[in-house]
């Protein structure tokens, strides 16, 4: 669904964002694992807003990646097309049933991969009600959520994107962390960043 590459490419999944744009994703994976450099049991899926909600669908369907970042993400699409404050957009691009055969929230009970949720509060686009609802999900389905492997970054003061440096520090310090405990086995320990422009 990326707008680079044209209108075609964008309609080719636009109704069936689980379906195409899943299959994308791994396909491009699979590609990049063919080079030799590359270690397969280390890989992790990351995403923000659509991106968040495809690392949530991948969640629910596949337990190849070692960890998943979801930040500002779509948990449960029939819920989210009244909250978000472009509920009018949403309504003429989503049909009851593609919200329902698309709806990453249906697949919960699948979820094995280590998760990282992120959230601002004041979020209108991607309400932080998509989050709690994805994290309570998270917790219920754990025989002990204080030993989950899954962890939630709230930011009270943040939007739909982390802007203030020191936030965006702690956003870079808590990603590499959870991808350093889950991802490489905690060999970078210690780990930190030295300042937001830092990947």
């Amino acid at each position: 669904m990326s707008t680079g590459y044209g209108l075609d490419h964008i309609r080719a999944s636009w109704g069936d964002w689980g379906g195409a744009t899943y299959t994308d994703c791994l396909r491009i994976t699979d590609a990049a694992l063919a080079r030799d450099d590359l270690d397969p049991g280390r890989t992790a899926m990351m995403g923000g807003s659509f991106g968040g909600y495809m690392a949530n669908w991948i969640a629910g369907h596949t337990d190849r990646f070692a960890a998943i970042v979801s930040h500002a993400s779509l948990w449960g699409l029939e819920r989210f097309e009244g909250t978000t404050d472009g509920a009018y957009y949403w309504a003429r691009e989503m049909t009851p049933e593609m919200m329902r055969r698309n709806d990453p929230s249906r697949h919960a009970d699948r979820i094995v991969t280590p998760m990282l949720v992120i959230h601002g509060d004041k979020d209108y686009r991607v309400p932080i009600g998509e989050a709690l609802a994805l994290w309570w999900d998270l917790c219920r389905r754990a025989e002990d959520p204080a030993t989950m492997p899954h962890r939630f970054l709230y930011f009270p003061d943040e939007n739909h994107w982390v802007l203030t440096p020191g936030h965006a520090v702690v956003w870079y310090e808590t990603v590499l962390a959870f991808l350093d405990e889950h991802v490489q086995d905690g060999n970078r320990t210690g780990h930190r960043v030295s300042g937001p422009g830092r990947p």
